[in-house]
């Protein structure tokens, strides 16, 4: 059974902006980082345990093609993802986001 996915506002933001910026450099580009966005979601709700844990409880899920990740925790009923966060970004930017 798959469980829910929420995104905190401010990963929701993150990963919009990072449609708007590359579909202003390519025409498609936001679309498909969307749809890449959207699998790993689909990919988080049927196996949220499956990625690594990277800080207390944590984890990590790598957007294919895009330099992303999705840092997330696995609630009991649902999967709440706290940042749309790129590679080359300071790796602790987010650890004040707790809801």
């Amino acid at each position: 059974m798959s469980k829910a996915i929420r995104l905190l506002l401010s990963a929701e933001q993150e990963m919009f902006d990072a449609a708007r910026y590359y579909e202003l450099q390519a025409p498609g580009l936001g679309q498909d980082f969307l749809y890449k966005v959207e699998l790993a979601l689909h990919d988080l709700g049927n196996a949220p345990e499956r990625w690594p844990i990277v800080r207390d409880n944590i984890r990590r899920r790598l957007i294919r093609r895009f330099p992303y990740s999705l840092l997330y925790r696995s609630d009991s009923d649902e999967v709440v993802i706290l940042a749309v966060m790129h590679q080359k970004r300071h790796p602790s930017y987010w650890l004040s986001r707790k809801s």
